[in-house]
């Protein structure tokens, strides 16, 4: 368990940029991926603007025939996941390396809910004997996972997490565990989502969770702003390539960051809601600082989970206040999800990818939107425009529907 676990390789797909320069760069200059819903006719929902991806192209992936197969979201995963392979310097053979030591844990909070809703249209309209064989396999969530284990002969650890908005931090959480116990040296690592579909869209709008700032789609996700009125949904994916640092040096990889701690608790107290206080939230940054063996005064910055609902922002406030003491005021803070919106179960990943670009950058990223302070939220937020700030820490924290808590915490490597 003294096994040290670095990042190598990071890869996105995401509504402010397709690769990891475009987006670091978006959320860097505060520019906003988010605009009026194209991927169907919203104009009778109550939420007509999404983060959607554009201009991705999967035909520089895969064959045509070889992407009908697979829905968007694993589509996106595979575009995130060959930035991230090349990065760390991994042929798409494993040349070099035992494919039995690589792993892949690549989750979605929802799966293929595109290929489920139109197959659902085909059996309605055209009955059961019409609807495709690949329903099961293109909507199941572990596909993810499956289809980049097969694309890279990745034969170690392989499963698919599902723990809502939390999902892609505890995939990262439990593949440095994974690499820890010696389980595998190398695993795939991430989230992925492609859930902006009619009644995806239609079931946020109905629990009223989503923001209706129609008319001014790029103010609309506003992380801890007093005048918040909900998140906007996102898509896309991030993925790390997460090693053990002895099998990192051998192969000469180029080392982005380590992951120093991970932590895992649940709130056990409602569905949609994080508990009040945010205990559940603060029991998770604990156990990822002390994993981490890192006192709560050297923690430089934490990508907040910032979803710019009213609840999430106040109770995670409260959890960073209960977690950090008197040492909550000297840390940067800040929500990327102004610029990209709420990527769900890809949240984490894109959101740890921007903690590996801070601590390599010396730069924090701001929290976009950022006008009325609210006194519920009255910490850091790093408002609107980004700052220059040397770190040697950053933690993410991410909460998930059913009450999920997870916090990832990185070092600069040394």
């Amino acid at each position: 368990m003294d096994r040290r676990v670095v990042i190598t390789g990071v890869g996105v797909v995401s509504c402010v940029g397709n690769d990891v320069a475009t987006f670091w760069e978006s959320l860097v200059e505060g520019r906003s991926g988010i605009a009026p819903i194209t991927h169907f006719d919203a104009s009778e929902y109550r939420t007509q603007i999404a983060g959607e991806v554009k201009g991705f192209d999967i035909d520089k992936y895969l064959p045509m025939k070889e992407a009908r197969r697979l829905d968007p979201v694993c589509q996106f995963a595979v575009g995130a996941a060959d930035e991230a392979m090349a990065m760390a310097g991994l042929t798409h053979d494993l040349a070099g390396v035992d494919p039995e030591r690589v792993g892949v844990v690549v989750g979605s909070g929802i799966g293929g809910i595109t290929t489920f809703e139109a197959q659902c249209r085909v059996l309605h309209e055209r009955g059961p004997s019409k609807v495709s064989p690949l329903l099961i396999p293109m909507m199941i969530i572990d596909m993810v996972s499956g289809c980049l284990s097969m694309r890279y002969g990745a034969k170690g650890p392989n499963m698919g997490i599902v723990t809502a908005c939390a999902t892609a931090t505890h995939s990262l959480g439990e593949s440095y565990w994974m690499l820890k116990r010696g389980d595998a040296d190398i695993m795939i690592s991430g989230g992925a989502e492609a859930a902006i579909t009619p009644i995806g869209c239609a079931g946020f709008c109905s629990m009223k969770a989503m923001s209706q700032r129609n008319s001014e789609p790029t103010r609309a996700s506003r992380p801890f702003d007093a005048e918040r009125d909900g998140f906007v949904m996102a898509e896309g994916s991030g993925v790390l390539i997460l090693e053990e640092l002895e099998h990192a040096k051998r192969r000469g990889a180029n080392i982005l960051a380590e992951i120093l701690g991970y932590g895992a608790t649940a709130d056990a107290y409602h569905i949609t809601s994080p508990a009040p206080g945010g205990t559940g939230g603060a029991a998770a940054i604990k156990n990822a600082l002390r994993h981490g063996g890192i006192p709560v005064e050297k923690l430089g910055y934490i990508n907040a989970h910032g979803t710019s609902t009213d609840l999430n922002d106040k109770f995670e406030t409260q959890a960073f206040k209960l977690a950090l003491g008197g040492s909550v005021g000297a840390v940067a803070i800040s929500s990327t999800k102004g610029a990209t919106g709420h990527a769900l179960g890809a949240a984490g990943a894109l959101e740890t990818i921007a903690c590996v670009k801070a601590l390599q950058t010396g730069i924090i990223p701001p929290t976009i939107n950022y006008e009325n302070p609210d006194p519920e939220c009255d910490l850091d937020y790093t408002p609107n425009t980004a700052r220059e700030l040397p770190i040697k820490t950053a933690l993410n924290t991410n909460l998930g529907f059913g009450g999920h808590n997870a916090a990832i915490l990185l070092g600069k490597f040394e």
